[in-house]
């Protein structure tokens, strides 16, 4: 049930982009198209599901005080540590989409390599962190769960908001807000109703 509730509050609840507004600049730039949404939140989705366990066991097992030598503490290496294997799966991504989809690679452009500076991503790792700290993570397979629900929060967010700004653009629209004046007024009022999941508890 704890695994669960885990999993529910990633998505719904601590949302990296409604609750943290994390990875705005791809939010808000491939947010145009249900398609590109689709491929971005997919590769964002895999990051985090592969990356999360991975910087959880290196939290556990190199970074934390007394981990592997006692009395030496390497937290203060997880901002470096995290950010490198970010870094490296966003590469195999990138050659994955460029190998099997060409025409979704293209699409993304600049963004898919940006998946390695995603604050969400890393966002996910240090949350993860704090979560191990506070006893809510306590084994790799809840790290894994609070990835993939992270990810799936971040792909929901993104999907919901391209759907929404294809609609607008039938819209009337003021000229100073079209683009993403509009799509900011739109994720704060998505924001505003994801509070609503707050109140859940399983």
């Amino acid at each position: 049930m704890e695994t669960l509730n885990l999993f529910i509050r990633s998505i719904f609840i601590d949302n990296m982009v409604f609750a943290f507004f994390f990875g705005m600049c791809s939010y808000i730039a491939v947010s145009k198209s249900v398609k590109t949404a689709l491929g971005l939140g997919a590769a964002v989705t895999f990051v985090m599901v592969m990356t999360v366990p991975l910087n959880y066991l290196l939290n556990e097992y190199v970074l934390k005080a007394n981990a592997l030598v006692e009395g030496v503490d390497l937290s203060f290496l997880s901002f470096i540590v995290f950010i490198a294997v970010i870094a490296s799966f966003t590469q195999l991504v990138e050659m994955i989409v460029e190998k099997f989809s060409p025409t979704l690679y293209n699409q993304l452009g600049i963004f898919l390599p940006l998946i390695a500076v995603n604050c969400a991503i890393l966002g996910g790792s240090l949350f993860m962190q704090q979560k191990v700290a506070a006893g809510a993570i306590t084994n790799t397979w809840q790290s894994i769960v609070y990835g993939l629900g992270s990810g799936l929060g971040w792909w929901l967010a993104i999907v919901m908001m391209a759907a929404i700004r294809e609609k607008t653009q039938y819209s009337r629209i003021p000229a100073a807000l079209k683009g993403p004046g509009i799509a900011f007024i739109i994720t704060g009022l998505m924001g505003i109703a994801f509070m609503i999941f707050s109140g859940i508890k399983l």
